[in-house]
């Protein structure tokens, strides 16, 4: 029997030649590689693949190369620092004027002093060149920008004379920002524009050097600081989200008219005899899927699951289709959504309204009495729904709850609901056996006066066990349809783009597993790389009572999912093949899925080169990108209501619960309102606090006092930041609850003038191009920063982005 060479890896086959070979290649790189390209570039045969992904994912745990989302590599830092050579990464500035270049993965951070910064600014890509090895770890030197993050900053508009400069909200975004005219000779700013007000510029010379400012042109003033409608409109146009679509696409979407016509639908196959309803939330617009189960006289199951068929509309280089790329999805706020599609198409022609002829792919599927699926097949059609339910309608009807009223329209539908019901509790059982995740995350609902769109409470969206199920039915209906879908590009080998969910960070999920140790639980990191055995420790903390808060730290040690063309799986879903195909009006990969679905059953030929599969990877890459950018204005404006409510009640007393700990201090979360609230070092109580070298536990240097996570706190708020999202409190315990507060009168007006503190007092002085600017007064930000102003902020809830894995 023939060996394995000498120095082969023990689990690949592939020799020691083969990882010097791949980290060689990497390091010749700038930038990262797929690792398709990294099989090409070595001249690796197909068969070799699954053992040079085996081989990357042993060089990414000993910290040689690093994994990054996409199945995309790069050298780590210490490969770096070996061979002095420049890397990209994502600069994080801190308040004080140092940052830090994460190169991602699990590569260690470069430090870059403020005088090695050059002109980078916060969130900018840079090529960073390692110097030394200190007593900060890796340091560095930025070298150039690669990227721009901040096109548009938000702040505080001041005008002294003639000059007129911005102070950024952001304190790691380097200020004053000088305001220079749009266009020569015209004014620096509108006439109207008070000393004070809320404002966006455009920076339109980026500095060369750090002691130099940025310069800008005002983009828009839009008001008071901490009005809540200012606030929501600089967040939105600071992130360059626009609420109107161009006109281009406007017109586009309007010319197709507001029915479908008969020559649309010719070649189709006529689905209206099934009277298929609609499920969503009641404030829902957009309809995407409509269902239909069926239970067969030998207990097997029909679905149909229908999809409105945005492809037919939204055409490759149309000026819907870069409409749609760019924005990548739509975004949900407390009192609006902004949709990806021109409302022509999103609340209209693509939407399943009822009683209305609507374009469709169609997801038939055959299952036998245990959900086993027999036969599946896509189909483009058309349908007429029957019937618009809501999830509270559906739960009542099925009897899973008696609190909302009764929905005529689901109580017609009961007995086919339950069918529906006795398939997806099927489906269900089986996704959890195989070891999907199920982490029970708590959502925020910010309620907001209708006239003034202030909020008037932040609460836990609820829990309601019935309206849940209502919930469970529709997602494993688009669960089963989505990996239908990718399944049968798999077998085509249609190039796509798959939904991606790496398995956790190992180091993360041994400080998970030390966690669970302190609270009396045992976890073995390496059960996690088996979906199965995850799956089983999750079902053990049901009845655990801090069952949300270690749902909440095993959330971050996950990866996030990403869109990608290669297909890895999803290890959240314990899925071997999974793409987004249900939600094509909210959800721009899922058009992409569309179009190559709709190409097959066309007969059309199916572009393969490698420039078509290039233009789906940067389609890829932008919508993990703009996914994650929807993600942050959502929770950024969810934070922001919850500071706005705060403000009302300073010296008010709650009990929360220890979700996080950070550089300055821990985080608590409170439950009614649902709000986190940071209480700071300082404010722990009489001593000097500390996060203890393993980073489980605050410590009383003086006293031994010990704070951990999951520990319950009552605190006292004492003050807001709305412009860093922030509200701060102090802990009460022993002598200090019994402290005489403040009237609150006195506390609410002090809070008042501390929100505009920081918008109202400023030293700040500047030069020309070229000069260096001081910040006299200027507040950081919101404490929040360890590492490079980072945020580990936790407990942190937001709306969920509908029917989304």
């Amino acid at each position: 029997m023939r060996s394995s060479s000498r120095g082969d890896s023990p689990t690949t086959g592939l020799g020691a030649r083969r990882r010097e070979a791949v980290v060689g290649l990497l390091s010749s790189f700038k930038r990262a590689l797929h690792a398709n390209e990294i099989a090409e570039r070595l001249g690796l045969e197909p068969s070799r693949y699954a053992k040079l992904q085996r081989l990357l994912e042993e060089l990414s745990t000993d910290g040689s190369i690093v994994a990054l989302p996409g199945q995309r590599f790069r050298v780590s830092a210490q490969q770096v620092e070996a061979r002095g050579a420049e890397r990209e990464g994502t600069l994080t500035v801190h308040p004080r004027g140092f940052g830090f270049v994460s190169l991602g993965g699990a590569a260690e951070d470069v430090y870059i002093s403020p005088e090695a910064m050059g002109g980078a600014l916060h969130g900018d890509t840079v090529a960073v060149r390692i110097a030394a090895r200190s007593r900060r770890g890796v340091e560095g030197a930025i070298v150039r920008v690669v990227k721009r993050r901040h096109a548009r900053v938000a702040g505080v508009l001041r005008r002294r004379g003639k000059s007129a400069w911005l102070e950024p909200d952001d304190g790691r975004v380097r200020g004053p920002i000088v305001i220079v005219p749009r266009e020569k000779g015209g004014p620096l700013v509108p006439a109207d524009a008070e000393d004070g007000a809320a404002a966006v510029v455009s920076i339109s010379r980026f500095p060369d050097l750090a002691e130099e400012n940025p310069e800008g042109v005002i983009e828009a003033v839009l008001g008071a600081p901490g009005d809540p409608n200012v606030e929501v409109a600089k967040i939105l146009m600071r992130e360059g989200i626009e609420e109107k679509h161009a006109p281009e696409a406007i017109a586009e979407a309007e010319a197709f008219g507001g029915e479908v016509p008969a020559d649309a639908l010719e070649g189709r196959t006529d689905l209206t005899h099934l009277p298929m309803p609609t499920i969503d939330p009641e404030d829902a617009r957009d309809h995407d899927d409509a269902v239909w189960v069926t239970r067969e006289e030998d207990g097997s199951y029909r679905a149909w699951i229908a999809i409105a068929d945005v492809s037919h509309y939204v055409r490759p280089g149309s000026a819907l289709d870069q409409a749609a790329l760019a924005r990548g999805n739509s975004i949900y706020l407390p009192d609006r959504a902004i949709p990806m599609l021109p409302r022509a198409l999103s609340s209209n022609l693509c939407s399943l309204l009822p009683g209305v002829i609507r374009l469709c792919l169609c997801v038939e599927v055959e299952l036998d009495a245990a959900a086993t699926v027999r036969r599946a097949r896509v189909i483009e059609g058309y349908i007429r729904s029957a019937a618009k339910l809501t999830y509270p309608g559906v739960a009542r009807a099925l009897g899973f709850t008696a609190e909302p009223p009764r929905s005529p329209e689901a109580e017609a539908y009961r007995n086919d609901l339950q069918v529906m019901w006795d398939l997806a509790r099927l489906l269900r059982g089986k996704r959890m056996r195989r070891g999907a995740l199920d982490l029970d995350l708590p959502e925020a609902k910010v309620v907001l006066d209708p006239e003034t769109g202030a909020p008037v409470d932040v609460q836990k969206r609820s829990h309601d066990p019935g309206v849940m199920k209502a919930y469970q039915l529709i997602e494993e209906m688009m669960l089963l349809a989505n990996e239908t879908c990718a399944q049968f590009v798999v077998d085509q080998s249609i190039p796509t783009v798959f939904r991606y969910h790496a398995p956790p960070d190992q180091a993360k999920l041994e400080r998970f597993a030390t966690m669970c140790g302190e609270l009396g639980l045992a976890f073995d990191p390496e059960d996690a790389a088996d979906p199965k055995k995850l799956s089983v420790f999750l079902k053990k903390l049901d009845a655990h009572p801090q069952k949300q808060v270690l749902h909440m730290l095993l959330l971050r040690a996950m990866k996030q999912a990403v869109y990608d063309v290669a297909n890895v799986g999803h290890f959240g879903l314990a899925s071997s093949a999974y793409l987004h195909f249900t939600s094509p009006i909210r959800r721009y990969p899922d058009i992409t899925a569309h179009r190559a679905i709709r190409a097959v059953l066309r007969g059309e030929r199916v572009d393969r080169s490698e420039e078509a599969i290039e233009r789906l990877r940067e389609a890829a890459i932008t919508a993990s990108e703009r996914e994650r950018k929807a993600m942050e204005v959502e929770r950024e404006v969810v934070d922001l209501h919850r500071a706005l409510l705060m403000r009302s009640r300073l010296g008010d007393t709650f009990e929360g619960t220890v979700t996080a700990l950070v550089g300055t201090g821990v985080y608590v979360n409170i439950e009614d309102p649902f709000v986190d609230v940071l209480v700071r070092m300082e404010s722990l109580g009489p001593d000097q606090y500390e996060i203890d070298d393993e980073g489980l536990r605050v410590i009383g240097l003086r006293s031994g006092d010990r704070i951990a996570i999951g520990d319950a706190m009552l605190v006292q708020i004492e003050d807001v930041a709305i412009l860093r999202r922030t509200v701060y409190g102090r802990r009460l315990a022993g002598a200090d609850a019994s402290d005489e507060p403040k009237p609150r009168r006195q506390r609410r007006d002090a809070a008042d003038a501390r929100g505009t503190r920081r918008v109202k007092s400023s030293k700040s002085t500047m030069t020309a191009k070229g000069s260096k600017a001081t910040k006299g007064g200027k507040a950081t930000k919101g404490g929040k920063a360890t590492k490079g102003g980072k945020s580990t902020k936790g407990g942190k809830s937001t709306k969920v982005r509908k029917k989304q894995r």
